[in-house]
């Protein structure tokens, strides 16, 4: 049972603090990969929740190697988001109190995975094109990217 879970079977839908972190992870041509997500068919930054044992890099690392293929060498923080204006209730009930970890990566290894079960579609973009349909989630991730508001960004 993995860590979600076994809280969940403790504490049911009640408001929890989850860690999450996501990568933006560009190419040599200066493009930023996005992940067309299965869950909700829009567009995001791979990434995910923390497990217990993992640091944040651990959790970007993994989570963007479960969803795209890729595994990341160097981390750049790029920024923080916590507050109430993080918290969200899921579909199935649970709330959560979200902290964001973000960071930047533009070393990394393996092949693209164009699809699997968390990625309906996995592609770079320049960041003066970006997909329409991004995660409310993560559009203010992409509103600060695009803002080159000096690093790293704690909001």
């Amino acid at each position: 049972m993995d860590y979600i879970q076994h809280l969940r079977s403790m504490v049911g839908n009640e408001k929890v603090i989850m860690v999450v972190a996501s990568a933006f992870i560009f190419d040599e041509k200066n493009l930023v990969l996005m992940q067309k997500r299965s869950d909700n068919g829009q567009w995001g930054f791979p990434g995910g929740f923390m497990e217990l044992g993992e640091n944040v890099q651990d959790t970007a690392r993994r989570e963007v190697y479960e969803e795209t293929g890729l595994k990341l060498d160097e981390l750049e923080l790029f920024g923080i988001y916590s507050g109430p204006q993080y918290d969200k209730t899921f579909s199935n009930g649970d709330q959560v109190s979200l902290v964001q970890v973000s960071f930047i990566c533009k070393r990394y290894s393996g092949e693209l995975v164009e699809s699997n079960d968390e990625s309906i579609e996995n592609k770079f973009y320049s960041l003066e094109e970006l997909p329409e349909n991004i995660f409310t989630d993560h559009k203010m991730l992409a509103d600060d990217l695009l803002s080159k508001k000096p690093l790293p960004i704690i909001g």
